[in-house]
């Protein structure tokens, strides 16, 4: 059976698109084939599928969901803030790296690859302890 990752499914419309993993057309996923119990399916869900033809183009039947697909939100109330102390670290190292990427950038080069990855790290941690 093929195997894919859901690229949208609308509870409300009944239907979705799965993108095959072996790079076939993208295969339509009526709610009529989802296990029974399920309404809905993620974006990003890896399921496994069998196919159809439809009136117009591969549909998906008896849907079987492999992996629910990863969930990247933070229970909020669970957690509790950094002591300002250790926001003030981070919130200078954050402006050292974008200050070395400035000068990068304006030496018309994009920072390598380790360099980006840091700085999307503290921005992604200063994000969250600022969204709280």
């Amino acid at each position: 059976m093929p195997t894919g990752k859901i690229k949208f499914f609308s509870e409300e419309k009944g239907f979705g698109f799965v993108s095959d993993d072996d790079g076939g057309a993208d295969v339509f996923v009526p709610a009529s084939a989802l296990p029974s119990g399920i309404t809905s399916l993620k974006g990003g869900a890896r399921i496994e599928f069998g196919i159809a033809d439809g009136r117009r183009g591969p549909q998906a039947l008896s849907v079987r969901v492999l992996d629910p697909a990863p969930s990247v939100t933070v229970n909020k109330k669970l957690r509790e803030r950094k002591p300002t102390e250790d926001m003030v670290s981070l919130i200078e190292d954050l402006i050292r790296l974008l200050d070395d990427t400035s000068n990068s950038l304006r030496r018309g080069h994009y920072p390598d690859k380790a360099h980006g990855k840091k700085l999307a790290d503290v921005l992604r941690a200063v994000a969250s302890e600022l969204d709280l």
